[in-house]
């Protein structure tokens, strides 16, 4: 059964994965939780599937006590990401990418900063990080990415967009729920963009400490980058978090 308040709340965003589905990432992310001596939940938000993944995903969940579906209307990974950190429960929450590229289990390599930190992401660039090998396109990206960054929103945060990041319960109602850029109501076209860059933003603003900590990660192949298209849309949306900030559009409290 779910307790009140579990330890650990997992979610993890889905858009049209049967592939990933029929790779048995879920049966994993389960058996590992299962092992655990912390009590958990897991919940799957859905972005308006459009290829039975849905369907898929509350098959699994009637076979998996700790694990509920929500049913989302299209509208981007950022969004997505929102509804399931909100709906989660647990005293600290984890999103975490379908496809696992970065395994549930490199948890373990956070965990033991959640007692200095409400917030704690995994990294592919700094040391003692494991990045496997990926279209050079992805990685130039990556790296200018990062540059506008530094610059423009987050300094000192060097892999924004890894996306494996835990939460305390507190710093997750907070954040979340003042997100403005990739709010759903304000984000019909469902570009996954840089909402973790207004996340981290929104972290900085509010003063909570931010801990960056090497983790595993591998690459897997996705039609869904457009090089050039989404590198001037990213850019766009760091200035957009900034602008908002200037005109006052976050809650200050």
């Amino acid at each position: 059964m779910f307790t009140n308040h579990p330890f650990l709340s997992v979610v993890i965003p889905s858009y049209n994965e049967m592939s990933n589905v029929s790779r048995g990432v879920l049966d994993a992310v389960v058996a590992y939780l299962k092992q655990q001596d912390y009590t958990w939940e897991v919940i799957l938000s859905d972005d308006g599937s459009s290829d039975g993944t849905l369907e898929k995903l509350q098959a699994f969940a009637h076979d998996n006590i700790n694990v509920r579906v929500l049913a989302n209307p299209h509208g981007g990974k950022g969004p997505t990401v929102q509804s399931g950190i909100l709906e989660a429960t647990g005293e600290w929450r984890l999103f975490t990418d379908f496809d696992q590229s970065t395994p549930l289990s490199q948890i373990e390599r956070l965990l033991p900063f959640t007692s200095d930190f409400p917030i704690v992401i995994g990294s592919r660039e700094i040391a003692g990080s494991v990045r496997g090998e990926e279209p050079w396109y992805r990685h130039v990206m990556g790296k200018g990415f990062n540059f506008f960054v530094q610059i423009l929103a987050i300094p000192g945060i060097f892999d924004t967009q890894c996306g494996f990041k835990l939460f305390s319960a507190a710093a997750a109602e907070k954040l979340f729920k003042n997100m403005v850029v990739y709010r759903r109501q304000e984000r019909p076209d469902a570009f996954t963009g840089a909402f973790d860059v207004e996340i981290l933003y929104l972290a900085r603003k509010h003063s909570f400490g931010i801990k960056e900590v090497a983790i595993s990660w591998e690459h897997f192949d996705t039609n869904r980058v457009s090089p050039l298209k989404d590198s001037f849309r990213m850019l766009r949306d760091i200035l957009s978090v900034r602008l908002t900030d200037l005109q006052g559009k976050y809650s200050a409290s």
